[in-house]
């Protein structure tokens, strides 16, 4: 369980140390890289899940490191649209705006306190949202089956 914080909280952390001021016009490329990587990242984990003699803390593992991963790639890609052309949201994004705003993307929450303005930020946003439900929803049934699948592996 440690590890798994240590993770989430290392990648939390790179977000808010690591320069990305040097990023400007490559907004979608950083977005495809990191939904890619964190695609490669859970289906690694996935896979570990079901060859794991502790599954179901492997599958927590998975949720601790994939989840703040998603969440910084889509906060740094509003940071980073924010940067290259300010007036994006309907207020200056510094980083912890950006964090901030997606987690209330990710839990529906929807303050309104900050929003995308431009046909860019709105269709990252969407893209998030329907991310979020593809996470949610069948991420939890896929690491729910990952888990089953190393139970199984476990009594054979």
């Amino acid at each position: 369980m440690l590890r798994s914080l240590a993770g989430g909280a290392v990648i939390v952390t790179g977000y808010f140390v690591l320069p990305m001021d040097e990023l400007d016009g490559v907004v979608a490329a950083y977005l495809g890289l990191g939904l890619l990587v964190v695609a490669v990242v859970l289906a690694w984990q996935i896979r570990e899940i079901t060859r794991s003699p502790y599954p179901r803390i492997r599958a927590v593992n998975t949720l601790a490191t994939c989840v703040p991963l998603l969440l910084v790639v889509f906060a740094a890609a509003y940071y980073l649209m924010e940067l290259n052309r300010a007036g994006s949201f309907t207020e200056p994004l510094t980083r912890s705006d950006a964090m901030y705003f997606t987690v209330t993307v990710l839990a529906t929450v929807g303050f309104g306190d900050i929003a995308p303005v431009t046909e860019t930020a709105r269709l990252v946003v969407t893209v998030q949202i329907i991310g979020d439900l593809l996470v949610v929803g069948l991420g939890a049934k896929v690491l729910l089956t990952a888990v089953q699948t190393g139970l199984r592996h476990q009594q054979d």
